[in-house]
This record gives structure tokens, sequence and C-alpha cells, in this order.
């Protein structure tokens, strides 16, 4: 498994890169276990009794500007922070799927490697592939019509001679 130390050896200030890799590796997990545990049951349950809890203050503070501030900064706040633990997370797990689909494409005798790493091209290089792409689906789609209406014909003819 290739780890945070790979290549680290070759730099000059180890400590630094020992402790960068530490505190990444202690971000992912904090960025894990909190994008589960946000997208539990539980935790919508406990959003949502919080939200009821607040609505149901509501009388009791008169519905006053810092009884409506209390939910606005504390939703605001959650918010921002979550979108953070949940980029970090996508960026990782399509990373983590790009290297998985590179190494397949690598590894069968008839890919294009062509396609190894276009994830890193423009929008507009991405576009042209799709499209090169979309039109020999199309002509195999063709090819593959060809082919099992020609059979169907070759199972009539045969069942016609029996």
């Amino acid at each position: 498994m290739i780890g945070c130390g790979a290549g680290l050896r070759s730099g000059t200030n180890i400590v630094a890169g020992t402790f960068a890799c530490l505190m990444s590796k202690l971000f992912t997990t904090f960025a894990n276990a909190v994008s589960a545990a946000a997208g539990s049951p539980f935790a919508f349950i406990i959003c949502a009794a919080y939200v009821i809890v607040w609505a149901c203050t509501g009388p009791l503070f008169g519905f006053s500007d810092t009884w409506q501030l209390v939910i606005n900064t504390s939703t605001a706040i959650i918010t921002f922070l979550m979108v953070f633990l949940i980029q970090n997370t996508q960026n990782r797990d399509n990373g983590a799927l790009h290297a998985k689909l590179d190494e397949l494409i690598r590894v069968t005798v008839n890919a294009d490697n062509e396609f190894i790493g276009i994830e890193h091209l423009t929008d507009e290089e991405l576009k042209k592939i799709l499209e090169r792409v979309e039109a020999n689906a199309h002509r195999l789609h063709g090819e593959r019509r060809k082919r099992e209406t020609g059979a169907a014909k070759a199972r009539g003819r045969v069942k016609a001679k029996s």
C-alpha cells in the first residue's frame, strides 16, 4: 500500500513531512467519520429534533431576532464546515476511483490507454473525447443490430427449410 512516507526520504525536512502526513491521516480519518455520521438516519433525527425544539421555543422568545439568529447562525456554521468535509471525502473517493479505473485500463489487453488520466483534461478536451466515444458506441450498436438481424434471418431460413 502506498503511504505518506513514499517520496519523503529524499526530502530535507523529514519531520515536517511526517507531521504533514500525520495531519493528513488524522484529517482523513476525521472527515470519513463525520461524513459517515452526517449521512446517518440518527444525524437526521437529531437535526430534525433541533429544528422542532427551536420552532417550539419561538413563542417563548417572542419570535425575536435573537431567536431567529440562533438557527441561522448554527445552520450556516454547520453547512460551511460540512462543505469542506464532504468535498474532501468526494475528492479522495474520486481519486481512488480514477486510480482503479486507470489500472483496469492499463491491464486490459486491447484497451485504449489514451483514457488513462483524462480527468486532468480541460472541459473542451473531455467533450471532444465524449463525442468520439459516443460516435463509436452508436457505430458499435449499429453493427450489433445488423448481426442480430442477420442471425434472426438465418434462423428463420433454417426453420423454413425444416
